[in-house]
């Protein structure tokens, strides 16, 4: 028997029996973990904050048998106003599904978990366009998991792109110029090319300093879901606008 207490955020939950939840949490050095929450639906459980979707805190853990089940839970944020719109929660819920289908139990997620966190943040708290932000998680996600598109030169040809309009190979993983071009491939303007530089190097407040159509959106999101071994539950329900 075993307690220990463990930073994490509620990925997802489904309920159990009458009033308890199995909860997926993010934890940044223990990956994903499926715990149980006893009592949570119950009115004045004192669990039933911290057993929701983007529930951040502190997350005290009694482990018998390899199964764990909450204690205790110090919330230390809710994401709240999420809630009060809903294309952003939508946005929000997508994070969250693809945090869960890239971490793995017992493995170390310090970096996933510090890019969904500042997402969240900059999605709940400012009023910065939804897109530029996500087309940001989504670079940045692809590099944390180890399939980073290639920007600088042609996956096929290898020649350097200095800037322009390109291509992109979405099973290469990256740009191609237009002596290796192929019927099908999604064009990528200069803006959207310089864009995605720019956005690998900086920080996430760059991500939303633009015009939406600069922020390749679609594109990442094709490249990441087609990354994935299956379709997310919530890619459909994300906003059209």
């Amino acid at each position: 028997m075993i307690q220990t207490s463990n930073t994490a955020i509620v990925l997802r939950y489904a309920n159990y029996r009458d009033h308890d939840r199995m909860l997926t949490l993010l934890s940044p050095t223990r990956g994903r973990l499926e715990v149980m929450s006893r009592g949570c639906r119950r009115p004045k459980s004192p669990l039933v904050a911290a057993s929701e979707l983007f529930a951040l805190g502190d997350f005290e853990l009694y482990e018998k048998a390899g199964r764990l089940t909450v204690v205790n839970v110090t919330l230390t944020e809710t994401f709240y106003p999420l809630r009060t719109d809903y294309d952003r929660l939508t946005v929000g819920t997508y994070l969250l599904n693809l945090a869960e289908e890239a971490a793995q139990p017992g493995e170390n997620a310090q970096e996933l978990f510090m890019l969904l966190l500042h997402t969240l943040s900059r999605l709940t708290f400012t009023d910065q366009p939804w897109r530029p932000l996500t087309a940001g998680f989504l670079l940045h996600f692809a590099a944390t998991q180890g399939f980073k598109p290639r920007l600088q030169h042609c996956v096929h040809c290898g020649a350097r792109l200095p800037g322009g309009n390109a291509w992109f190979d979405l099973a290469e993983g990256g740009l191609c110029c237009a002596d290796c071009f192929r019927q099908g491939m999604p064009a990528v303007s200069a803006a959207q090319v310089s864009w995605m530089r720019m956005a690998l190097k900086s920080g996430s407040a760059a991500w939303t300093d633009t015009p939406d159509c600069h922020a390749p959106f679609t594109l990442l999101r094709q490249y990441v879901e087609g990354r994935l071994d299956r379709p997310l539950r919530t890619a459909s329900l994300l906003p059209r606008s």
